[in-house]
């Protein structure tokens, strides 16, 4: 009986924690950004539609947020793996980018997707369509090198 009576209060005071942690709530947002000055405006449709399924969440301005990211504690990882995407990459706002760091990040699409650190696999884990196939990985490897030869 009294075994019951403390799983009873346990369980009440972690529903009572669990509402009282939706209180805290990360910032999401989609900053505006200038077409222009996107990546995409330099990729061909292939892989354009690549980014956009397998990129856009974590890269760009263009974040998707599905329902279950309104949900603390899932909320805050989400809004912090955007965050670290978004400031190790955006291709949203490319044109802001040093032409050297342009370099590194072109090349680092093929040397990342090749060896599947991109997309994350937790990411891909929740989200199948991100999966890349191997003509996906060549696709974006040949644009990318293709691009670093147009960085002045």
């Amino acid at each position: 009986m009294r075994a019951a009576r403390y799983l009873r209060w346990f369980l009440v005071s972690i529903l009572v924690l669990f509402i009282a942690i939706q209180l805290v709530r990360p910032a999401r947002s989609n900053p505006a950004s200038n077409p222009s000055a996107n990546l995409m405006a330099h990729a061909t449709p292939a892989v354009a539609k690549i980014f956009s399924r397998a990129c856009r969440d974590c890269h760009s301005n263009e974040t998707q947020w599905p329902v279950y990211s309104q949900i603390a504690p899932i909320s805050w990882l989400l809004a912090y793996d955007v965050r670290e995407g978004r400031d190790h990459f955006n291709y949203s706002e490319w044109t802001s980018i040093d032409p050297d760091d342009q370099d590194k990040l072109l090349g680092g699409i093929c040397s990342l997707t090749r060896r599947g650190r991109m997309p994350m696999p937790k990411y891909v884990w929740m989200h199948r369509e991100a999966k890349l196939s191997a003509t996906d990985i060549e696709a974006l490897c040949a644009w990318s090198e293709k691009m670093r030869d147009t960085i002045q």
